[in-house]
């Protein structure tokens, strides 16, 4: 599982902002001012009860925010917005935690807030556990509640614990005192008998149960690995991409893929824009995507990960990037 930092979170919005600036509320963020930002602000509390955003709110504004007074806010308030827009326009690399966390909720990024950013799980451990769901391999629902939270452990009792605990609240015989003393003086680890017996514990005492949830978070990662490999090793195919587009290659022939084959991204094409070249659909909604190299821009049919560099993600089309990087765009042949 990654170990996500607050400057992972900060990007993460950013690459959000740009999507939401096509997105339902376009008119706040494609012109972020204080007064856009500040309407915005309404709108995304309006119906909001999250208890996380709300904190964050009162922390921002130094006020809790109230239905029936949302629109009071004066020019201080517009000042302290100034901050976020500074922030989602790379005007300022070191916002403070407060400005962060409010424009993770102006544009609606999840997980939210940071604390809740970090539990999540890599993309490719989520696209496989979903996997998982829909394949034998999950025939009893072990992974259905690994995706939203952190993974519970089970609860670890037996007979004698509970017998422990009733006799916690029993009066202890002088001639027993020695003997309890020294048991509590003694700080009981909790070892496991085995991965097919985790849930009996040999002993727990004080610090048990963090112990076994610690070797039961190790058990489902080992388990989670084992089946991530065996899934790569089991696949038939792959696909390799030849200079504009995708090509399907048999596995029997390629051997270990460089990329399997996917069929939501196997359609991917890399497209040369002219003048007459249609950005957007009828609603805003972008229909080319790109990447940034160096100075210029590529640009594609979909939304996928970069061909050539898997851990970058294409982006929507935005008419800020239009007018930078393609206002001289060659006549259609």
């Amino acid at each position: 599982m990654p170990n996500y930092t607050f400057e992972d979170y900060k990007k993460a919005i950013k690459a959000k902002y740009e999507e939401e600036k096509n997105g339902e509320y376009s008119n706040n963020l494609n012109s972020p001012t204080s007064a856009n930002l500040r309407n915005l602000c309404i709108k995304r509390f309006e119906t909001n009860n999250s208890k996380d955003d709300l904190i964050t709110f009162k922390s921002f504004f130094d006020f809790p925010f109230d239905r029936d007074n949302r629109n009071l806010y004066g020019e201080i308030e517009l000042n302290k917005l100034t901050a976020v827009r500074r922030f989602l326009l790379n005007v300022t690399e070191s916002p403070a935690e407060d400005t962060v966390q409010l424009a993770a909720i102006l544009v609606d990024l999840q997980p939210r807030p940071f604390k809740e950013f970090q539990k999540q799980l890599d993309p490719d451990e989520v696209k496989l556990i979903e996997e998982l769901k829909d394949t034998n391999h999950d025939k009893n629902g072990f992974f259905s509640d690994i995706l939203p939270d952190e993974v519970e452990t089970e609860n670890f009792s037996n007979s004698k614990n509970e017998e422990s605990e009733k006799d916690e609240n029993e009066e202890i015989k002088p001639e027993e005192a020695e003997e309890v003393e020294q048991d509590e003086n003694q700080d009981w680890e909790t070892i496991p008998r085995g991965i097919s017996n985790i849930s009996t514990p040999v002993k727990i005492g004080r610090g048990g149960k963090d112990g076994m949830k610690k070797y039961f978070v190790i058990a489902v990662f080992l388990a989670v690995l084992i089946i991530v490999i065996y899934l790569r090793m089991s696949q038939k195919d792959c696909m390799q991409w030849t200079g504009d587009h995708y090509e399907k290659i048999e596995r029997s022939k390629q051997g270990f893929c460089d990329t399997y084959y996917d069929a939501r991204y196997f359609d991917l094409k890399k497209i040369e824009v002219c003048d007459t070249t249609k950005f957007f659909d009828n609603n805003g909604k972008a229909k080319v995507f790109y990447i940034k190299i160096g100075n210029s821009i590529e640009c594609y049919n979909q939304i996928a990960p970069y061909p050539e560099n898997t851990q970058r993600f294409l982006k929507p089309i935005t008419q800020h990037m239009i007018d930078k990087y393609l206002s001289e765009r060659p006549k259609c042949k």
